[in-house]
């Protein structure tokens, strides 16, 4: 990569706030202090594209820059909407951003745009001749795979039916404080979840990202897994660093 990329901008939009800030591509950190602006409400394409112009205009950037959406994409058309307004789904998203912000725009799935940070510059950076699975907890249940470096798009694993139920209604973090559930009791449905996903593809590396994972180690004693199992590294930032990195990949 030239020094004339060695910086890169994401943005990473979830149902409550949108954040963004430059990446220093080599390095895969923030450049500089991001900036959070809560969603708009009616979360609309149109609403949430003049928000992420306005945090692109706050670091004066006017080149590409790469977005995640909690959505299956495909070629820059968001197919689902989650915790967003539903009129994003079937949208071609990628031609709103393009318009309303006046810059090009690559978008993906923020699991996968996780993904893809941690196995570049995180907990699984070490696994670029296996395969990694990172898995983020929280609200549902994301999922991103990873294969000798390269993003196997879309993946949507925290939706397998296990015993009968959606797997993120039973072992999402959500689920955990809905139920009011200890941390013995929902390791246990994490064990579950994890030892069907691992019979299903036989990972080098599982990554756990989400809120948990700065709790990895009050849950973690409950889950026994033949993978070994990490919490992720850059937290909060990989979905930034992610965007970034495929944006200018």
């Amino acid at each position: 990569m030239s020094s004339t990329h060695a910086l890169g901008f994401g943005i990473d939009i979830g149902g409550s706030g949108i954040k963004g800030a430059p990446v220093d591509l080599h390095k895969g950190r923030l450049a500089a202090d991001r900036v959070r602006i809560p969603t708009p409400q009616p979360s609309t394409p149109e609403a949430v594209a003049e928000t992420v112009t306005q945090i692109l205009d706050e670091f004066d950037w006017r080149d590409s820059f790469g977005c995640t959406f909690p959505a299956v994409v495909q070629h820059g058309v968001t197919r689902t909407a989650a915790n967003v307004d539903r009129a994003w789904i079937d949208c071609d998203a990628a031609a709103v951003l393009r318009r309303v912000t006046g810059r090009d725009a690559l978008l993906v799935n923020d699991a996968d745009a996780a993904g893809v940070a941690e196995a570049e510059f995180g907990a699984a950076a070490d696994h670029h001749h296996g395969l990694v699975l990172v898995v983020t907890l929280g609200t549902g249940i994301g999922s991103a795979l990873v294969n000798h470096g390269k993003l196997v798009p879309n993946t949507e694993f925290g939706h397998l039916e296990i015993d009968g139920f959606d797997a993120e209604s039973r072992a999402a973090d959500s689920a955990r404080e809905r139920e009011d559930l200890d941390w013995e009791e929902w390791g246990g449905r994490l064990q579950r979840y994890f030892t069907h996903v691992e019979n299903l593809l036989w990972p080098d590396l599982i990554v756990v990202g989400g809120g948990v994972s700065k709790k990895f180690e009050k849950w973690s004693p409950y889950v026994r897994t033949r993978t070994e199992l990490v919490p992720a590294g850059l937290l909060n930032e990989a979905g930034i660093i992610g965007a970034a990195l495929l944006a200018h990949g």
